[in-house]
């Protein structure tokens, strides 16, 4: 073996604990910047959806337009089950580094594509169709991203930090959002909404940068080891003569439906409950109550720097007091405050605003701050990957990806600027149902799973 090559993890009793703990960090931190990448790129094109919406579909009329960019945004969701179903089953079958590895190349390619996308003056319907196109490469590539990193980290954290290091993957997401946001606001503030350069040329930047951050992403992975929980299964199924479950996917559905189904019900609310606070509440402040757009990104800037301090503490919360008692208060919270929250927002005031999102932004970090350790405790190793990844993905393509196009949809429906309030208060209490049949795993060994 060359010197520079990375020691195999046969048996993780024969590291050092500095080695574990150097090993450790190296995972968290290729986690976090793959995961950073997928939501910087997401926040970016949410937040500059009303300039998207100018470049690549015609029309005056503002509010068709970024429904319209919200409809491709919900529309590329759909491949994310496919996604899931692929990379989740690579990643029980050939290894979470290798699905991980390969996965970043993809996502990162396509986000550097859109960036370089003709619009609509130069193309005509070829560009929305083009946009369609790269954001459901982007979302098939994407949907193995959150669960593998997640299952990546708690296959290598210790089990009484479980939740603290695997908080860091919702974390990453929030960085991505908040970067994006603030790269909004600087771009609002200092040229202009619907100026020349922003429209022509500023809100590629970020699809660009995507390029060689998704490749030194890639590397770092490529000199990782498989976790040792994956590698100790392995070890054991060698020992037996046997080899690794030639489709993942379908023990899930044949031993695990149940678990799948009740993972699925806990994952709703963070879908919707995630796009509705972090990415639709700004667009909605802008187009629906007309507010100030430089002032709603300063709210959104503000809300999710607090967010990710909320993210880490309730991984720590969860290490003490459990996950399903975690997941029950988030949803409990939604069904209580979501209503009053939509009534607060309609009075306009920057401050009102701003503590009504900082509030509803804790109930959402008590919830994300949880699920993925409690999604990595709930499928046993040799389907976990695929318990994970097709529960959130499938959750996300359903009411994820759609929460803006509906919560929009539904104002124009009813002209009730309230009634995204109300879907919001039906979608948890179906996750609240979910996490009372829920059972308890928190600090189990993964390997006991």
């Amino acid at each position: 073996m060359n010197a520079d090559q990375p020691r195999p993890i046969h048996n993780e009793a024969e590291l050092t604990e500095a080695e574990k703990h150097k090993t450790l960090k190296k995972v968290v931190f290729s986690s976090f910047l793959g995961n950073f990448i997928e939501w910087f790129d997401y926040a970016s094109y949410s937040y500059l959806a009303t300039v998207i919406a100018l470049v690549f579909f015609p029309g005056e009329d503002k509010m068709v337009s970024t429904m319209m960019t919200f409809g491709v945004f919900a529309l590329a969701f759909l491949v994310r089950p496919l996604g899931a179903i692929f990379w989740g089953n690579m990643g029980d079958k050939k290894g979470r580094k290798w699905a991980l590895s390969i996965s970043i190349l993809m996502m990162s390619g396509a986000t550097f594509l859109i960036g370089c996308l003709p619009g609509y003056a130069v193309i005509g319907v070829g560009a929305p169709l083009l946009l369609l196109l790269m954001r459901m490469v982007q979302s098939f590539s994407a949907s193995g991203e959150y669960a593998g990193a997640a299952t990546f980290i708690a296959e290598y954290s210790p089990k009484n930090h479980r939740g603290f290091y695997c908080s860091m993957v919702p974390a990453s997401t929030a960085v991505g959002l908040l970067v994006g946001s603030l790269f909004a606001t600087w771009m609002f503030n200092t040229f202009g909404a619907s100026s020349d350069f922003v429209v022509n040329w500023g809100w590629r930047i970020p699809f660009w940068l995507a390029g060689p951050l998704g490749y030194i992403t890639h590397y770092i992975r490529e000199h990782l080891e498989d976790s040792p929980v994956y590698a100790q299964m392995q070890a054991e199924l060698a020992e037996k003569g046997m080899k690794s479950e030639d489709k993942p996917i379908r023990t899930l559905f044949k031993k695990h439906f149940r678990v799948l189904v009740i993972s699925f019900g806990a994952c709703v609310l963070n879908a919707v409950g995630f796009y509705a606070v972090l990415t639709y509440l700004p667009n909605y402040l802008e187009a629906t109550l007309n507010y100030d757009p430089g002032q709603a990104s300063i709210i959104t800037t503000i809300v999710l720097v607090v967010y990710i301090g909320f993210i880490f503490l309730s991984g720590r919360i969860s290490d003490k007091f459990g996950r399903k008692k975690m997941l029950i208060t988030a949803a409990a919270g939604f069904v209580v405050f979501t209503i009053p929250a939509f009534w607060l927002l309609n009075t306009l005031d920057f401050f009102t605003i701003l503590v009504v999102e900082l509030v509803m932004c804790l109930m959402l970090t008590i919830n994300d701050g949880t699920l993925s350790s409690y999604l990595c405790e709930t499928f046993p190793t040799d389907v976990r990957y695929s318990g994970f990844a097709l529960s959130f993905n499938l959750a996300n393509a359903i009411f994820g990806g759609s929460a803006s196009y509906i919560s929009f949809a539904l104002i124009n429906v009813t002209g009730d600027p309230i009634a995204p309030a109300y879907y919001m208060v039906f979608i948890a209490v179906l996750a609240l149902g979910a996490m009372i049949a829920s059972h308890e795993h928190t600090g189990k060994d993964l390997s006991e799973v």
